[in-house]
Order: C-alpha cells, then structure tokens, then sequence
C-alpha cells in the first residue's frame, strides 16, 4: 500500500488539515514534498490517493484509465445534477458512454463549435462596444478625454463568458443590454443569476456527508436544504427554455433536424430519432447536459481568463508584448476574428502559462476505482477515490526548471513549444486527461483566445494606482482568485470600430 500520511482524526480522516488558511491544493502539494509523489489519505471514511508527478498521473490515467473512470456519488452531484444525469459526474458506464459521445461528436465537435462562430463574435463585439460607451459618457463633457473607465473584470469576464455560452446552448444571453427595457424579462434573468450564483456557492462548500456519509441525515451546516431549494429553481428555468425550445419547434413545423439554432435544438434533434430513450428521460438528459456545460465551462473559462488579466498586470512587457503581436496581424483599423486565432502564438502561450501557473481545477475531479489495481508499484484497492494535484506537476522543477513559479509566456515557445492542452502531455494537463478530460476544452479556449485578443486590442488597461495585483487564491471547486479584479480601461482604437452594428 502506498504511504499513509500521519495525523488522522477519528471519522474526519484528514479532512481537518486541509481546512487550514492555503488551498488545499497547496497543502497536499507541501505533503507530498515530505511522502513523495504518490501517498493516501482518509477523507473521512474513503481511502483517498494523491498523486503529484507526472510519471504516476500517466499510470492512473493511461494502464489504469478504465479502473479510475469513475466517479465517487456525490450530494451535490445527485440533488444539482439530475441525479447524476450530468455527464461529468455520473458514474462509469453505458449510460455515461452514451451521453459523453453525444456531447463530443454531436456538441463539442470541431465542426459544430465553428458553426457558432458568430455567436462569439457578436458577443465580442457588444461587450466592447458597452465598454467605449461608458468610457464616452464619462469623457463627452471633457476637453482632454483623460477619464478612464474602471471596471471590475471579474464579473466582466463572467458576464460576457455566458452571454457566449447561454446564446451557443440555449440561445438567450446571460446578461441583457445596458437599455434593455422588458422589466419581466430583466427580473427573470435576475432570479437566474442569483440561482446560479447560489450552485457555485454550494459547489464550493465541504459537505460532511460526503466523506462520512452515515451522518447524512443531520444536514451539517444546511447544505442538502440548500442545495435542493437551488435545484428546484434552476430546473424551474431549464424546463422553460426546453418548453420553450419545443414550441418553436411545432410552430414553425421543423421538427426532424432542421434549422438548428443551439446546443438544446441539437439534443431534440437526436432524441427525436433515438428511440430508445423516453420523453421524460430524453427531456432530462438534455436538461443536465446543456445545464452541465453552462456551469462548467462558464467557471472554468472565467476563472482562466481573471488569471490571464492579473498576471498580465503584474507582467506590463509580456502584456505590451502581446498588444504589439496584435498590432502585427490585425493591425488598429479592424477588431478580431477567430480566424485571426492561429496566428497569435504568443497570445496562445499566455493562455497556457496561466494554465500551467493558475489551472482553473488545481486538484483533479475525483476518480474512483472500479477494481483493484497496481499504481507505482503499490496494491491499490477497488473504492479509492483517486485526486491528481494537477498544480503541483505543473510547478515541477524538474521539468519547468527552476524558474516554475514564475509567469513567462516565451516557455511555450521555446522549451515547451510542442505542449498542447489535449492530455497527451502529462506534465501540462490543464483539463485532465483519459476517458474523463474535459470535453469542452475546445469550447473553453476558442472562448478565451477571441476574449483575452478582443480586450488587449481594444483597450489599454492598467490599475488603480498602477499598484501589483495581488495574486492570493481563494477556496472553491475551481481556483477563483480570493479578491476582486478592479481595473482601468482607456481605447486604443478609431472610435468608428467601437460604434459598429452588433
């Protein structure tokens, strides 16, 4: 068996040294410094393996990829997640096979992603367009145009992520125009936002009974209320979007395929012709995978792109770098497209040093082994949960040498310019890697590229004071940044490309 780290408590485990003041993904990184790269822990009363390098992360994840490929049940899984409906969280198996091949071949494919190419254009180009216009408002009356415009880029980045996300999945935007004036709508977006502001909230709290589950039925700390009251209004929404998705459907009489406007029209269209799925279960696995890709990626890709923009701010070359490259292809009499992409190799390479530095899942989702099996030499039994510390390979020194901690982009150029972010290279595995790897990693960085391009080209950004970010982290099912990120934004181009139609 592999080591056992000291100081267990009764029931708990070693759940209590993890609830210090540093991320758990810290601290487990600073156990494995002293029991090596692959150690257990008790969390509570399941047997939890940890590992830190890369070597044993590929044994997991390549011989023994089908022994880990499930997933521990979890409360937030069941009452949030359609009872585990969720293609992340649900168990290993047919019905898993089944929705995970929908999702990639029908939803997340190449071609299907490229179809929704405008959506994120257009939603670009809004954004910065409110942008321009608050930064007008504040300059108009002014003879020297010196104001600036401060924003709060986290929820910046939060709100345009799902305005993308909401319009390519259910075909609505998140958050409505500044002059929209339909109060009903307004309010029901409102009572959407505080519901899924709620899910994250839960998402990140240490419910007890996951790890003792016997003492499930105290509700310690209120969290299966809460988590049930939270389901029930978030599934109150995505029934009316599909209610609403069918009706268009039969009114306009195009019923087998035709037309298709979003990700929840896509999933009608194969349930229309899958027979062996009922309504209520067809209606229900494209509500938890059309909800399951919202919350994933709109997380996830928020959290990168904050990261992105606060390291950037302390780094003033590598983002005057970056402008410059921009400067080069696209030039300042035009805005970004995606197919600008391809030739900002030294944007792409911030976005991967910000995952390598600040991966939006520090500690890998939970597996679970299916059967007993051998991991570093060591017996492994069937039921260990199985957490990869994903941050801490990517701070190896061994392989980042010994400048891993610091933020330079010119490493993905150079010493590291064949790594990718598909899995295969186990020393950078941003999204994971094996039969459960984020599917949506395509998703998520044709998002984040046209973003961080779209921002650094329009504006120059600085903050308050020109004072460092401080790059402290805070706790959560994803690496959010404890604080928030104030910023200071002033045009950088022909006011003409600002007041374009949308």
């Amino acid at each position: 068996m592999p080591p056992e780290a000291s100081g267990a408590w009764p029931f708990l485990g070693h759940l209590p040294l993890l609830g210090g003041q540093q991320p758990p993904h810290v601290t487990l990184g600073d156990m494995a410094d002293k029991y090596g790269p692959i150690f257990t822990l008790k969390m509570g009363v399941y047997r939890t393996l940890v590992v830190s390098n890369w070597e044993i992360a590929k044994e997991c994840l390549t011989v023994n990829d089908k022994v880990f490929a499930n997933r521990p049940k979890m409360l937030i899984a069941e009452l949030m997640g359609y009872n585990y409906a969720m293609v992340g969280s649900s168990p290993y198996g047919p019905y898993w096979r089944q929705v995970r091949k929908i999702a990639v071949l029908e939803l997340l494919s190449n071609h299907r992603l490229q179809t929704f190419k405008h959506v994120r254009e257009t939603e670009m180009r809004a954004s910065v367009k409110e942008i321009y216009e608050l930064w007008w408002d504040r300059n108009k009356d002014s003879e020297n145009n010196n104001y600036k415009v401060s924003l709060e880029m986290k929820k910046w980045f939060g709100d345009i992520t799902l305005n993308v996300i909401y319009k390519i999945i259910v075909g609505k935007r998140y958050v409505g125009t500044t002059t929209s004036s339909d109060d009903d709508a307004d309010h029901e977006a409102d009572q959407w936002r505080d519901a899924v502001r709620r899910f994250f909230e839960l998402a990140g709290k240490f419910v007890v009974s996951d790890a003792v589950p016997f003492l499930r039925w105290l509700d310690l700390g209120g969290h299966e209320k809460a988590m049930k009251k939270t389901a029930e209004e978030l599934d109150y929404h995505v029934q009316g979007w599909l209610d609403e998705h069918k009706r268009k459907r039969v009114n306009s009489g195009k019923i087998k395929g035709d037309h298709v406007e979003d990700f929840m029209d896509v999933m009608l269209s194969i349930f229309e012709d899958e027979a062996k799925f009922s309504t209520s279960e067809a209606d229900k696995i494209n509500k938890a995978t059309c909800l399951a890709l919202i919350m994933a990626a709109s997380d996830t890709t928020t959290v990168t792109l904050t990261w992105t923009l606060s390291q950037l701010l302390n780094n003033h070359d590598v983002l005057k770098k970056a402008q410059q490259e921009l400067d080069t292809f696209i030039g300042r009499e035009r805005l970004p497209n995606e197919s600008d992409m391809k030739n900002l190799v030294y944007l792409q390479a911030i976005i991967k040093e910000t995952l390598r530095l600040n991966p939006a899942a520090p500690l890998s989702v939970p597996h679970e082994s299916l059967e007993d099996c051998t991991v570093g030499g060591y017996h492994v039994p069937a039921g260990t949960r199985l957490l990869v510390n994903v941050w801490k390979i990517h701070r190896d020194p061994r392989i980042w040498s010994s400048d891993s901690h610091e933020f330079k982009p010119e490493r993905f150029l150079t010493t590291h310019k064949d790594f990718d972010v598909k899995g295969q290279n186990f020393e950078f595995i941003p999204f994971g890697s094996g039969r459960r790897m984020c599917p949506g990693f395509l998703f998520a960085l044709q998002i984040m590229q046209l973003t961080l391009a779209t921002l650094l080209h329009g504006f120059e950004i600085e903050t308050m004071l020109d004072a460092p970010v401080d790059l402290g982290e805070g706790f959560g099912t994803t690496n959010l940044r404890y604080s928030k990120l104030e910023a200071l934004l002033t045009p950088r181009l022909p006011a003409c490309l600002y007041k374009q139609n949308v």
